[in-house]
């Protein structure tokens, strides 16, 4: 409170010396200055605006695809210019930087030269001609690529590199629990920031609560808790949570469950929406820290701002993430399974980021914890100078195999992030949740 009220005591002393000076010469030259470069900008973005394309709006790549292998006639060619402008931005087209646009498996380019031009891929393999679209140099070229694929790619014409770059190709059917169903009731979605903490100091966050639009006010609930919380919450994302739990909870196929969404920490020095310094420090490092932070700090503050309970037995408590997100999300569970029983974990980053690669070896000789872990990772999942993260989360896997736990594995062909765990959400959260009612 106090430091609002100085800010603007602040600004407003700073406001008042600032319309007593206006008067002087140097003032009224600046002010001169300052409106012609408003209107010089102004100008700018109006003739800016102006050279927007106009009354096609954009094509999309698979539209652009469809319509090229239909043998456009001439007519119809030129009336594709402003839309294929729109897709890849004239600015970019005319500045020669434009780049491949992909949708599901469909990838498009676009150049603008007086020479016919190829798309080639980084062994040399024609992948295709480029059709010109009227008398203007624009040309284009729409083709299906496998799945799972890291193309690299050159835009060559006349002996010349125009451009070139690389684009990953990694398309999933949406599970249908992951669109909004009217018949589904909505959970309702709280935020607020933590700004205070013991266990990691000088960190700020992002906390997302969702609350099952069936619990009950004094009643208690399942709990599942999220790292890297914002983009898990949000509705319209890759995983879009809420919805699948919306679905699930609607269909009794998964328990009336308060999802609580949490951010890495970020420093104060950074904005909302910058990389969070913290996430590494917080979620790769072995340890009950997380997990203290978690049941101390963030937990206990949820159930008091929004007035909900939780269930205490640990059947009752899951945490899940992905990469980092994911091993905190077994740590978590390996150092409290009297609170966590519940792990989900995609693309787990079990490698030597901060000593998670010992996991496997630890397992084996430590008797078994309570634990049910459903765990997801893909062939083409990184490779680099911290570990190869198949090798690690298989390594998991037979560890886990070894000492009979309660464990799933599924494995498909996604690269490291989030979009191969999305079609495969809904089953594993049923998988996890199996017997909790």
């Amino acid at each position: 409170g106090s430091d609002i009220v100085y800010t603007e005591r602040r600004a407003g002393g700073w406001t008042g010396a600032r319309s007593r000076a206006a008067d002087s010469p140097l003032m009224k030259r600046l002010s001169f200055l300052t409106v012609w470069s408003v209107g010089v900008v102004l100008l700018c973005s109006i003739l800016e605006l102006g050279a927007q394309p106009r009354g096609g709006g954009w094509i999309s790549p698979v539209a652009l695809r469809e319509v090229l292998e239909s043998g456009p006639s001439d007519e119809a060619k030129v009336g594709l210019v402003s839309r294929v402008e729109g897709l890849f931005g004239r600015h970019l087209l005319v500045k020669g930087r434009p780049v491949a646009k992909s949708e599901e498996t469909t990838v498009a380019w676009a150049v603008v030269d007086p020479n016919p031009a190829q798309v080639v891929r980084e062994d040399g393999s024609v992948l295709g001609m480029m059709q010109s679209l009227g008398e203007s140099g624009l040309q284009v070229l729409a083709v299906e690529v496998s799945n799972f694929t890291d193309l690299g790619y050159r835009v060559e014409a006349d002996g010349k590199t125009l451009v070139a770059g690389s684009i990953r190709i990694e398309h999933y059917e949406a599970a249908p629990e992951s669109m909004p169903s009217e018949d589904a009731p909505k959970g309702r979605l709280e935020t607020f920031e933590c700004d205070a903490s013991k266990v990691f100091p000088d960190t700020l966050r992002t906390v997302t609560v969702y609350i099952p639009k069936q619990y009950q006010s004094g009643e208690k609930a399942c709990l599942m808790v999220w790292q890297d919380g914002t983009r898990h919450a949000d509705p319209k994302g890759t995983l879009r949570v809420p919805v699948v739990f919306d679905h699930l909870i609607h269909k009794k196929e998964m328990p009336v469950t308060i999802g609580v969404f949490i951010d890495p920490g970020r420093k104060a020095s950074q904005a909302p929406g910058a990389k969070p310094a913290n996430r590494g420090f917080e979620y790769d490092s072995l340890g009950d820290a997380y997990v203290t932070f978690l049941l101390t700090e963030i937990l206990p503050e949820v159930e008091k701002r929004y007035q909900v309970r939780f269930r205490q037995e640990p059947e009752a408590w899951a945490i899940g993430g992905g990469s980092s997100g994911g091993i905190c999300s077994f740590t978590a569970a390996w150092e409290r399974p009297d609170k966590f029983h519940k792990v989900l974990s995609w693309v787990g980053s079990f490698v030597d980021l901060k000593g998670g690669h010992v996991y496997p070896a630890q397992i084996r000789i430590t008797e078994r914890k309570p634990i049910r872990i459903y765990s997801m990772d893909g062939v083409n999942d990184l490779d680099n100078a911290f570990g190869n993260w198949p090798i690690a989360n298989k390594r998991m896997e037979a560890a886990l195999k070894y000492m009979n736990y309660d464990f799933r594995m599924d494995w498909t062909e996604c690269f490291h992030g989030s979009k191969g765990m999305a079609p495969l959400l809904p089953d594993a959260l049923r998988w996890l949740w199996r017997d909790v009612r």
